[in-house]
């Protein structure tokens, strides 16, 4: 597993241990007190942001709400009741194929 992947799994774990805390002990309880739609919500805005920050090719901004994205989408997982290990899965089962290929397959089911 990447060092990566590592550091997702810890966070993934601290943001679960944050499930049912007092809203006023961490942002992160803060959100999930606030539901699922403000947590989706949470999500579309950070990928907004990345998105800006790409597109003015603004490295350091790239880096802070790529940061800021992955956090927000352990939360989102996090409250789906998904475990990353299942992302890494399905990441893993999509390697090697063109992309083209796997939107195809994607589209007939």
């Amino acid at each position: 597993m990447s060092n990566g992947a590592h550091i997702l799994d810890r966070l993934h774990a601290t943001v679960l241990s944050r499930k049912g805390a007092d809203p006023n002990s961490s942002y992160t309880a803060k959100l999930y007190s606030k539901g699922s739609k403000k947590i989706a919500q949470k999500v579309g805005e950070e990928a907004v942001e990345l998105a800006i920050g790409a597109v003015l090719k603004d490295r350091e901004e790239i880096i802070s709400e790529s940061a800021d994205l992955l956090y927000h989408l352990c939360v989102l997982w996090a409250d789906a009741g998904v475990d990353p290990a299942e992302i890494y899965a399905r990441l893993a089962d999509r390697e090697g194929l063109s992309g083209l290929a796997e939107k195809a397959a994607r589209s007939t089911k």
